[in-house]
């Protein structure tokens, strides 16, 4: 598929741009024109609009600590209440919230009125297992109603919440546990996919085995699929069990603005995953807001999300952006190629969904079984229910976008190609689709509000056409407020004194000279995009030297790849000689699974190179240029001049 930038321009359809939130170009200029003229009346009359407040704000923006923004801080809410209470209020409590489809393709619809309810019960049980406003626990649990229950409760008493992805290691687990020092941990016995039992549970044992999280009180367990399970008197309990018996009604813990929401550990280029923590007010406000004009949510929509809770995309457009609004959504237990690869369009068709919104890695990997299996090409399925189609999580390439706009959209439905990070808390570039003219491969326009810029290194402005440094030049609601317990590291990773004050993205990005549209290039520093997940090049070499009785150096980068964005690559080095042949592969297996169990799946590397040595500088770094150009499979043209071993290249040209 080419990665070019396509010259095609689709205008929005008629039928998108009727009755749109934002309605046509003049509509979203002019919303852009009122943030430049009023910043903070702006975003003030967004916050009133759309949240309800226990406590109304004065204050809209508190700049003085810069770059510890705050916002309205000195309102108050909380943020169960703006998803569940109000609705049921309002006389809604009926209106269907969460249609759950589970990995045997199981159906169930929870109203409202049963999400609160469920939600309440939880909140209650938490309370009595003594967890309090400010601290923090832990979710690990599968794609669930029960997981959005779990974060929905913990939002509920003001306690902080850190959604860890099913799919991560005991000993990623163990790390986000004690760097947030939670008291309690959420999960389930197993969780269901593709058919398949996995373990959840026994890894939570793993993790907290030889009282290595001293903080952890209790550990709430979900029936899932009734597995056997090991058992800690006193520790654990059935979720079952815990919520039985609990009061039908839990006051909200109604928080001031700038009160921690969550936590969220994304990968950094060192080896420490960090903790992004998100505010209350900001962050919902730019989650509802969001919702609604990127996706045009309306009471007639049915909405669906695919991404996994554990990621910021499920917490931001699954747990409480649609809530926010009062909106039915689809949540998904299974994979998208199980039973077959025809189960998204499935689906789409069986629960009439109006807005999809999946990520990249999917649409190529469905296109991939589309051309190989003519029976479970989107063709086969009635989509006529779409309007809306949404891409997150890396920028999609425009052969792909063209194959989800013909075969997914029928060529009616806007792509709304969204560009923004778990820092961010919601979209920062994308399309409105009943505005934006689009071009495929690009994520079009800043998000009215946001102020978007590429500079370079020394922050100055380039001109269209020219790359640079993808920036925000001033805060906005749900931006990231810290590293959890490392504030220096958040000033030093997103405000560089270099750049002027601006938020560093830490993507490359291009502007158009005809349109101002921006396309993402890529990433600046050292964290890969792996089926549209972040993960830190340090923390993958990290796990390899991690196996000591083979690995002696490893470093890691990656390549294009068109199934996942990006393929990990690694360079080893092993306290042997170098192999070849079977034992190459044999040796490469054995570290893949090593680094599944340090990490998680999604982190194996797939493609492992080993040499006697790395090519480094005579001053003894490691030229990772160099070994993107080995991974690429392209010729060196680089100054190798400066290698203290530059024979070494030709060992590394085979992959295991």
């Amino acid at each position: 598929m080419s990665d070019k930038i396509s010259d095609k321009i689709y205008t929005p359809p008629q039928s998108a741009v009727q009755g749109a939130h934002v309605s046509g170009m003049a509509a979203y200029d002019a919303l852009c024109k009122e943030a430049e003229s009023d910043y903070e009346g702006y975003w003030a009359r967004l916050a009133r609009e759309l949240l309800s407040w226990k406590q109304p704000f004065t204050q809209v923006l508190n700049d003085s600590d810069a770059p510890f923004f705050k916002w309205f801080e000195d309102g108050r809410l909380n943020v169960s209440y703006n998803c569940l209470d109000r609705h049921v209020e309002a006389g809604r409590g009926d209106r269907v919230a969460v249609i759950f489809e589970a990995d045997d393709g199981s159906v169930t619809r929870v109203t409202y009125a049963d999400l609160l309810a469920r939600t309440v019960q939880l909140a209650n049980a938490l309370k009595a297992r003594g967890v309090k406003k400010g601290d923090r626990v832990v979710i690990y649990m599968p794609m669930s109603v029960e997981g959005v229950v779990a974060m929905q409760a913990c939002a509920r008493i003001g306690a902080t919440h850190s959604v860890v992805f099913g799919g991560f290691s005991a000993q990623s687990l163990r790390d986000r546990v004690q760097d947030a020092g939670a008291v309690l941990i959420l999960t389930a016995d197993e969780q269901q996919r593709g058919g398949k039992s996995l373990a959840l549970k026994s890894i939570v044992d793993e993790a907290l085995a030889d009282n290595s999280c001293p903080t952890i009180r209790g550990v709430i367990v979900y029936k899932r699929t009734g597995g056997a399970i090991g058992w800690v008197e006193g520790r654990d309990e059935w979720l079952h069990d815990a919520v039985a018996g609990q009061a039908p009604t839990c006051e909200p813990e109604w928080v001031e603005a700038e009160h921690p929401l969550f936590l969220l550990y994304t990968s950094g280029s060192t080896g420490k995953p960090k903790g992004v923590q998100h505010s209350t007010g900001g962050y919902l406000l730019h989650a509802a807001l969001t919702t609604k004009w990127t996706f045009d949510l309306k009471d007639s929509d049915i909405f669906w999300c695919t991404a996994d809770i554990g990621w910021v995309t499920g917490h931001t457009y699954i747990t409480y952006g649609p809530l926010a609004l009062g909106g039915t959504e689809v949540v998904f237990e299974s994979i998208p190629t199980y039973p077959d690869a025809g189960r998204f369009w499935q689906m789409i068709q069986k629960h009439q969904v109006t807005i999809f919104y999946t990520a990249p890695t999917a649409i190529r990997s469905l296109i991939k079984a589309a051309e190989t299996n003519a029976a479970v090409h989107p063709r086969n399925y009635d989509l006529s229910s779409l309007r809306i189609l949404g891409s997150v999580g890396e920028p999609i390439n425009p052969a792909a976008w063209e194959w989800y706009h013909q075969h997914v959209g029928g060529g009616r439905c806007p792509i709304v190609d969204t560009f923004w990070q778990t820092e961010t808390g919601g979209h920062m570039i994308t399309p409105l689709p009943g505005a934006t003219p689009l071009v495929p491969g690009s994520c079009t326009l800043p998000f009215p509000g946001i102020t978007a810029a590429i500079v370079d290194e020394t922050g100055n402005d380039v001109p269209n056409g020219q790359g640079g440094i993808l920036v925000v030049k001033k805060p906005w609601p749900s931006m990231i407020r810290t590293i959890y317990g490392d504030p220096e590291r958040f000033k030093k990773s997103y405000y560089p004194p270099e750049l002027k004050g601006y938020y560093l993205a830490g993507d490359g990005a291009i502007r158009d000279a005809q349109t101002g549209y921006f396309t993402i290039t890529g990433r600046i520093d050292d964290v890969l995009n792996v089926s549209g997940h972040r993960m830190g090049t340090m923390e993958i070499e990290s796990a390899l030297v991690s196996c000591t009785e083979l690995v002696a150096e490893a470093a890691v980068v990656g390549r294009p790849d068109d199934t996942t964005g990006e393929a990990i690559c690694a360079f080893v080095v092993l306290k042997r000689p170098r192999p070849s042949g079977d034992e190459a592969k044999a040796i490469a297996k054995q570290l893949r699974d090593w680094v599944a169990k340090e990490i998680g799946p999604i982190a194996k590397p797939k493609d492992i190179r080993f040499g006697d040595n790395l090519p480094k500088t005579r001053s003894g770094k490691i030229m990772r240029r160099l070994l993107r150009s080995v991974a690429k499979g392209e010729a060196v043209t680089q100054d190798t001049s400066t290698l203290e071993n530059p024979a070494i290249l030709e060992q590394l040209g085979q992959a295991y």
